[in-house]
Order: C-alpha cells, then sequence, then structure tokens
C-alpha cells in the first residue's frame, strides 16, 4: 500500500473500531485489548521496521502523520505502539543479524510486544544512575533490579531492558549494557500504577530476580554501548511524542471551534466574541506550528544522523502546545469542559504526561542548548 492508503486505512479505522468506545474504555480504566488487536492487523506495531523483517518500512515522516492521526482519537494507543517500537528500533539499528533475524519478525507482527526499560525507582532523567546489574556467568548474564513506570509494563512480553554490565567503568556510560529480553523466570510484571490520565496504556514495575539471560540476548553483542543505543533510538521516541503532541493540541482546537459554534451568550456564539477568537487564533497557531517543527524532526530523522537538536525542539514545543490549548479548550467550553460530558478533560489530563515522559521539557531545552553551542562554536 501507498503511504496515503496506509493513512486512509487508519483513518478508517479509528473512526470506526476506536472514537465510538474511547469514553467508555477510558473512564472505566480497561485495557484495549481489541483495539490492540486491531492495531497489529493495520501493522502499526512494525509501523517503521523494515520489510526485510516483516514491518511496513515506513518513514518517520509517514509514522509522525500516523500518530498524529492516532492521538486526536485517542493518545494512549500511540504510546502502546510507540515504545514498542523504539525498542525495535534498537535492535534494527544496533542488534545483531541473528537478533534482527530472530526477533523482529514477531515484533512487527505484534505477536510479541513490549517496549523500553530504562527508568528505576531512584533514576529517571539521569540514566546514568541507574543501579540495575546483569552479571556474567559463563555464556549467559544473570540480572538482577527493578525497572519502574515501563509503558506496556503488564501487558507487554519483551523488553530493550538498560542495564549495568560493569557498575565499576570509567566513564560509567562505558559500563552500561542494553539487552532484549522476554518474560519468563525470574522476571515479570510488578505493581500497576494509576494514573491521572494516559489510561488505555498500561505502565508498571518489571522485577528481575536472579533472571538468566542467554548472552545472545545483549543487543549487538558487545558490552558498553547500551547507553549509546538508548539515546539513539530515543530520537525515534520524541518523534513520536511530538507528533502525540500536535494530536492532542489539533483535538483541543477542534473540540473549542465545535462547541464555540454551538454555545451562545449574549444573542450570538461565543466563537463571535473578541475573547474568544483570540484563543482559538492562538491554538490554530500553535497547533500547526507544532505540527511543522515535528515534521521536519521527522525528515530529518529520514535522512539519517544525529537528529537530536530537531527532535528536542519537536518534542519541546508539541508537548507544551498540547497542554496549553487543552487548558485553552477547557476555558472555552466553560463548566461543561470540567465535566466528562465532553472530550476535552481527557485531553487537559492526558497532556501533561506529554512534557514529562521521553525527556522532560527541561531536559529538551538543555539538550537544543548544548547542541546550538557544538554545531555554531565561535
Amino acid at each position: 500500500m501507498s503511504d496515503r492508503e496506509i493513512l486512509e486505512a487508519v483513518d478508517r479505522f479509528l473512526d470506526r473500531e476506536v472514537k465510538p468506545h474511547v469514553a467508555r474504555l477510558e473512564h472505566d480504566g480497561i485495557w484495549p485489548a481489541e483495539i490492540v488487536a486491531g492495531m497489529a492487523e493495520l501493522g502499526l506495531f512494525g509501523a517503521t521496521i523494515g520489510p526485510g523483517h516483516g514491518g511496513l518500512g515506513l518513514s518517520a515522516l509517514t509514522y509522525a502523520r500516523i500518530v498524529e492521526r492516532v492521538a486526536r482519537v485517542w493518545m494512549s494507543l500511540a504510546g502502546i505502539f510507540n515504545s514498542h517500537l523504539i525498542a525495535a528500533a534498537a535492535v534494527e539499528r544496533f542488534g545483531t543479524e541473528a537478533q534482527r533475524r530472530t526477533f523482529l519478525p514477531e515484533m512487527a507482527s505484534g505477536a510479541k510486544r513490549g517496549g523500553l526499560a530504562l527508568t528505576e525507582p531512584d533514576c529517571g532523567t539521569d540514566l546514568q544512575a541507574i543501579r540495575m546489574r546483569a552479571a556474567r556467568d559463563g555464556d549467559a548474564y544473570v540480572l538482577n533490579g527493578t525497572k519502574t513506570w515501563i509503558s506496556n509494563g503488564l501487558h507487554g512480553q519483551v523488553f530493550a531492558v538498560l542495564v549495568k554490565t560493569d557498575p565499576n567503568a570509567t566513564p560509567i556510560h562505558r559500563g552500561m549494557s542494553l539487552f532484549l529480553l522476554e518474560k519468563g523466570p525470574g522476571f515479570d510484571a510488578g505493581r500497576q500504577f494509576e494514573k491521572l490520565g494516559y489510561k488505555g496504556i498500561d505502565s508498571a514495575e518489571l522485577i528481575f530476580s536472579d533472571h538468566r539471560a542467554d548472552a545472545g540476548r545483549l543487543i549487538g553483542g558487545v558490552e558498553g554501548r547500551g547507553l549509546a543505543q538508548t539515546l539513539a533510538a530515543l530520537e525515534l521516541g520524541r518523534v513520536n511524542v511530538a507528533a502525540r503532541g500536535v494530536g492532542v493540541a489539533q483535538a483541543a482546537l477542534d473540540e473549542a471551534l465545535r462547541y464555540s459554534q454551538i454555545r451562545r451568550t449574549f444573542g450570538k456564539p461565543i466563537c463571535e466574541h473578541q475573547a474568544i477568537q483570540i484563543k482559538l487564533a492562538d491554538m490554530a497557531t500553535r497547533a500547526e506550528a507544532a505540527r511543522l517543527l515535528t515534521e521536519k524532526a521527522a525528515a530529518a530523522y529520514d535522512r539519517g544522523g544525529r537528529t537530536s537538536l530537531e527532535t528536542s525542539m519537536a518534542k519541546l514545543f508539541a508537548s507544551e502546545a498540547a497542554v496549553e490549548n487543552s487548558l485553552e479548550a477547557m476555558r472555552v467550553h466553560g463548566g461543561y469542559g470540567y465535566s466528562k460530558e465532553f472530550p476535552v478533560e481527557r485531553l487537559y489530563r492526558d497532556a501533561p504526561l506529554l512534557v514529562i515522559g521521553e525527556g522532560t521539557s527541561e531536559v529538551q531545552r538543555m539538550v537544543i542548548a548544548r547542541q546550538l553551542i557544538d554545531r555554531n562554536p565561535v
């Protein structure tokens, strides 16, 4: 199928299989099993995986447009395949040929889904502070530790897990390695976290207790490259989160536009009041600017090379745009925006995740500044 046909198929799926059920599933906290199965049939779990490994091999630009569409309807769904595809990207870009041949086809089909396991109870932004250990034991590694706030942690099966193989290494990153691990003896999900929003995807602990993994699970087969592999794979994740921000910002604008033409005060629709018009204009400008930044970042990713400047700019602006637009949409709706009768309260609860996940806005600003300095030496 062409990219256009894929986007049209996604639109049809969202209209028929998602929109009618979002409010019930989200408010009841039900994991959307049937929708996830439908996404697998569409090929979304292999969206960016190469055709040679069973995926669709889509460009990051087309992928971003898919994510925007999904997030306009239900942002949580984009998270279900985002974390999964980050793990797949690490395998496809850095794995051995045997690893790519063994794992990517099942990941592309959605037969095995999962994500990226980085965060620990005492470690979030500072990845070099992780404590989880993988100790070499003959032709295997024994892993012990806990990962927390892991997307798909409960319902996923396979995860790219960042650990320390040499806790005494200097510099620290040379002792960090990335493994692709499947649940089994000594590796299982722990508690699931209750969240303000982002309820369609499970976030849980992953607990490792003397989990024995074959050495062939070390991505790339060489220790000490895990942090670099992780940071490179996260660039795709930032494109996804930026596109989600665009979707939420646009959905908030759509809801505000619709309601402002229906609601009347002082004898006319509220969209004719200047105060509301200013809000709508700012919301539309933010959404479009976020879209252009995101598409520029996706195009840069497609060209190859390091794209941390472009992806961080897109992620920063689009996520903040989602937060601002969701709040403004609530204000346009007035009291109704604070009720569960309209989607804007869900957008308002979902949006803050975007300024936290895949690196906070503060972290993105630091990355941007450092890249600007590196690219413009005096």
